[in-house]
């Protein structure tokens, strides 16, 4: 018989990733193409993708939101099997979704600080 696992934010924060590299596809990447020598025309259409950036946003942020409940719920610590998860793993759990966090906020406020860098 399977015992099933304590749940891991993992996928919300795999979500929350490629939501916010959707949002920021119009600003962020045509930047990192040209820093990284890569120039064309065709650069110009990933602004295409702008009218879906409050979608993507709020995918990004709801994904976050389900990472934050997974690991800071009160029944995080053990599973429903009773087997329950070390102290210092969900420490290490926390540590990494509010780097991810950070990741994302500055991701996602890309658009409006960059005015103030160029």
């Amino acid at each position: 018989m399977s015992r099933a696992h304590p749940k891991t934010p993992v996928i919300a924060l795999i979500g929350a990733g490629l939501a916010t590299l959707g949002a920021s596809i119009c600003c962020v990447v045509p930047l990192v193409l040209v820093l990284m020598g890569i120039s064309g025309a065709w650069i110009s259409t990933l602004t295409a993708l702008d009218p879906l950036r409050p979608w993507f946003s709020a995918a990004a942020v709801l994904s976050l939101a389900v990472a934050f409940w997974l690991v800071y719920r009160p029944a995080a610590q053990c599973g429903v099997d009773g087997r329950c998860i070390e102290p210092g793993t969900l420490r290490r759990r926390r540590r990494w979704l509010w780097l991810a966090t950070a990741l994302v906020a500055l991701l996602l406020l890309f658009p409006y600080y960059i005015v103030w860098i160029l």
